[in-house]
């Protein structure tokens, strides 16, 4: 094993190896002390950009997807307020002018 390493003398491979407590290694100078790089292909879904006809840059920006936040709460007030206002005006006569009123 001594044999394949390279990097410092017999001697200080000994101390080393020593002073450490374990036999050092070269992380990724020898292959057989490496691990294997072939992995298979990800099988990813299709995403939004993975046509290439209609493919515009400015839809691939998801930052232009981003809307500021909806408030429920004043949005199902409005729908309400809407629906009781329609309720009304289809039971309701058509408006008429009220008594007037005089400035000074």
């Amino acid at each position: 094993m001594s044999a394949l390493r390279r990097d410092v003398s017999p001697f200080i491979q000994r101390l080393r190896a020593f002073l450490l407590g374990r036999e050092h290694n070269l992380a990724l100078r020898f292959e057989d002390g490496v691990a294997d790089r072939t992995q298979p292909q990800p099988v990813l879904p299709d995403g939004p950009s993975h046509l290439y006809s209609a493919n515009y840059y400015c839809q691939r920006d998801g930052r232009r997807e981003v809307n500021p936040p909806i408030d429920l709460v004043a949005q199902q007030q409005q729908l309400e307020a809407e629906a009781a206002g329609a309720a009304k005006a289809s039971t309701s006569k058509l408006p008429t002018p009220g008594k007037v009123y005089s400035w000074d």
